[in-house]
Formats: C-alpha cells, sequence, structure tokens
C-alpha cells in the first residue's frame, strides 16, 4: 500500500476557535499528523510526498472565487490595518450572511463584496477554520495527497489499489465555496472526482464522528458518486442542520445519499451493525472505486466524541473494507485524542492490510 504526506501539511498551526461562545486552544494540530507517521512507520509503509498538481485539481470541486479566497486571505486581512483598525491574528468572521443552507439548490455565486470582511463571512462558515500566514500551503498540500492516492489507485495494478492520504487539514466538512469544522476543501470529494478519470461509479464512505456534511453537498445531485455517512445524531452535535436520514439525493442524485445518524454512546457493536448496513448498500451500488473518509473522533476518549466507540473497532472497520475488494483510497479525516490516534490507525491497517499485520 502506498501512502502520500508533504511536510508543508504541518505549516497550518492555528492558534484558536470558538466552541460554544468560548475561544479555545485548536485540536487540530500538527502533532497528530507526526503520530500518524509513527504508525505507518511501524507498519513499514513508506510515505511519499504527492506531486505538486497546482490548483486544477481542487477546481473539480470548488469554486475559483473561493480557492482565490483562501489563497489570499491572510495577506489582504492583515493589509487592512490602519490607526483605527487592528485585524485579529487570523482570518475569521464576524459575519454570517443568510443563505437558505437548501442543499437542493445550485451554487452561490461569488462574493458581491470584494472586501475580504464580507469575503471571511461568506467563505468561513465557522468560526472554527482561521486562516494563518502559511495555511493555504497546508490546504493545498494536503489536498494533493489525497489527489496522488487516487492517481495510484487509478493506475493499473496486480490486484485492488490501495492507497492512504494521510490528509492535515481534512477536508469532508468542505463544501464547493464554504469552509467549517476544521476543513478547507474536500479531500475525499477531491479523490472521488479524480478516481472518475478511470472509474464509472465511485463511493464515499464516511466514518468520522461527525456528518460530512460537505461531502454531501458536492455530490446531492449526482448518480456517479454514491455518498454515505455514519456519524452521530446531529440534532445535538456538529454540523447540526444536516446529517440526517431523510436525506436522499436530489434529482439525477435521489437515492445516491445516505445518512446512518448513531445514538450518542454508541458503542463497538452498534458501530460496526451501522456499517455493515452501509456496505449493504454500498454493494448494491456496485462502486468500481471507493474513498473511505477515515475519522478516529468516534473513539471514546476523544475531546470532541460523543460516541463510545473502542479501539479495537477500527480493526472491524478495516477488514470490513478489504472484504469489499474494491480499489479503495483511505483519506484521512478526524480524531483528536493524539496519544490514540496513531493505535487507531495500526488497528484500522492491521483490518485492512491483512498480510502486513
Amino acid at each position: 500500500m502506498r501512502a502520500f504526506f508533504s511536510d508543508d501539511q504541518l505549516l497550518h498551526q492555528p492558534r484558536q476557535f470558538m466552541r460554544a461562545g468560548r475561544l479555545c486552544e485548536p485540536t487540530d494540530v500538527p502533532a497528530r499528523a507526526a503520530v500518524l507517521q509513527r504508525a505507518l512507520d511501524a507498519r513499514g509503509i513508506e510515505l511519499v510526498a504527492p506531486p505538486d498538481y497546482g490548483r486544477a485539481p481542487l477546481e473539480t470541486v470548488h469554486s475559483p472565487a473561493y480557492l482565490d479566497f483562501l489563497t489570499s486571505a491572510f495577506e489582504r486581512w492583515m493589509a487592512q490595518a490602519t490607526p483605527t483598525l487592528e485585524p485579529g491574528i487570523e482570518v475569521l468572521p464576524n459575519l454570517s450572511p443568510y443563505h437558505s443552507g437548501k442543499i437542493d439548490k445550485t451554487r452561490r455565486g461569488p462574493c458581491p463584496s470584494g472586501s475580504v470582511i464580507a469575503e471571511a463571512g461568506y467563505y468561513l462558515g465557522d468560526l472554527s477554520c482561521p486562516l494563518g500566514p502559511h495555511s493555504w500551503q497546508s490546504i493545498l498540500r494536503s489536498a494533493h495527497s489525497a489527489v496522488a492516492a487516487a492517481r495510484h489507485v487509478c493506475a493499473p495494478h496486480d490486484g485492488n489499489g490501495m492507497a492512504y492520504a494521510l490528509c492535515r487539514p481534512s477536508g469532508h466538512h468542505a463544501h464547493a465555496d464554504r469552509a467549517g469544522g476544521f476543513c478547507y476543501v474536500n479531500n475525499s470529494a477531491i479523490a472521488a472526482q479524480t478516481l472518475l478519470e478511470r472509474f464509472d461509479k465511485v463511493a464515499v464512505l464516511d466514518v468520522d464522528a461527525h456528518h460530512g456534511d460537505g461531502t454531501q453537498q458536492i455530490f446531492y445531485q449526482r448518480s456517479d458518486v454514491m455518498t454515505i455517512s455514519l456519524h452521530a445524531d446531529p440534532s445535538s452535535y456538529y454540523p447540526f442542520y444536516t446529517g440526517y436520514a431523510t436525506e436522499r439525493g436530489h434529482g439525477a442524485g435521489y437515492g445516491y445519499n445516505l445518512n446512518f445518524p448513531l445514538p450518542h454512546g454508541t458503542g463497538d457493536a452498534g458501530f460496526l451493525s451501522a456499517l455493515d448496513s452501509a456496505l449493504d448498500a454500498l454493494r448494491d451500488y456496485r462502486p468500481q472505486a471507493l474513498v473511505l473518509a477515515l475519522g478516529f473522533d468516534t473513539y471514546k476518549h476523544d475531546p470532541i466524541s460523543v460516541l463510545q466507540v473502542g479501539l479495537e473497532a477500527y480493526r472491524g472497520v478495516g477488514e470490513r473494507i478489504h472484504a469489499l475488494g474494491v480499489p479503495t483510497v483511505v483519506v484521512q479525516e478526524g480524531g483528536y485524542e493524539v496519544d490514540a490516534i496513531g493505535i487507531a490507525l495500526e488497528a484500522f491497517l492491521a483490518g485492512f492490510v491483512p498480510a502486513m499485520a
């Protein structure tokens, strides 16, 4: 199995995010990537730096105006400084423009104002996505890791292709033109779109603790990518507004979006049972390739988890994905208990790549 990561992904070092009205220390810290690297090293899996693909793969999923904002926001933010205005240390929104939020609608146009303050409100969906001086480079290279993994799987193989993208920042909350939940560009969606260069039907299976609302929004009206998400019940958990079982897709995409919201407190048995149901639906779809959006914030001791999943369950996830026999790109999403995520990845790999166990 090949794995991809760029050291530039460590450059994003957020200094704050808001939770329940309080500015908090970030949980998406560079140390997360270092721990996951060690878990790969322990299994003899070499990390390879992805090529520089530029913005082109990102533009297959995200609007150019949104990417322009991410590219230039920090410098423009700091350039606002005057004797009467001192910008904050990072780009964060203080506006929340109303949008219907209906995922059956077409994409929004570009922000009607060229003010960076207006654009921050328009393109940053919440206060968990600060942009610092090096954030864009990390965001871009994280996406490149996903593209490299997908292109590896697209290449001819003797068996089923497998690859792992150690993505940081994560991506599954990023909409086509909006950041959210520590996510800026949607690495899993970019991987799926890249797989379509070879395969006609692709599925994205998201097992992070949070609903993959961005992935759902991007593919909601399409039938060539099926999106399935297992996650904690969003009625009192991020992202709150989406992730319900009634959301099935729209137009040509109706029936190709499935959500499995789990009661808070769900443990290994309930989690794996829901995964089995999701995999039954996935088999019915008959995808030619799969993106697994792999989050470890389902772990019972994760600082922002409401589930009670143990570390051994991740081996069960790996075993089930391996048994599908489908070319698979694993894209790293959440997981913020730094002392546990390496063990979780090792458990997953023991099931996913049994020959290396």
